[in-house]
């Protein structure tokens, strides 16, 4: 049973200006966890990290299908994707 509905998809800006999605229910324990060298293995060569954007949503599966979304895109959609505004984005 979950003990809250906090559910986050996320982008992450690595050092070299890569992207990087991701889920989690602690955003910020999470960022730290790629900052100290012990999360993706894809951010430990390219840290330090920041998060540039995030969504929340109710369920784990809601997060991770943006997720695999956000994924699929080439980089340019990505970054359209991210200035969308703000009341484009509902929190779900």
């Amino acid at each position: 049973m979950e003990k809250e509905n906090k559910h986050y998809f996320y982008v992450l800006e690595c050092r070299d200006t890569s992207y990087y999605a991701g889920y989690t229910n602690d955003l910020e324990k999470r960022i730290t966890v790629h900052n100290t060298g012990k999360g993706a293995k894809y951010t430990r060569a390219r840290g330090p990290v920041k998060c540039i954007y995030y969504e929340l949503f109710e369920t784990k599966q809601e997060a991770m299908r943006a997720e695999y979304a956000f994924k699929q895109l080439p980089r340019i959609k990505k970054i359209e994707y991210m200035r969308r505004p703000t009341d484009e984005i509902t929190e779900k």
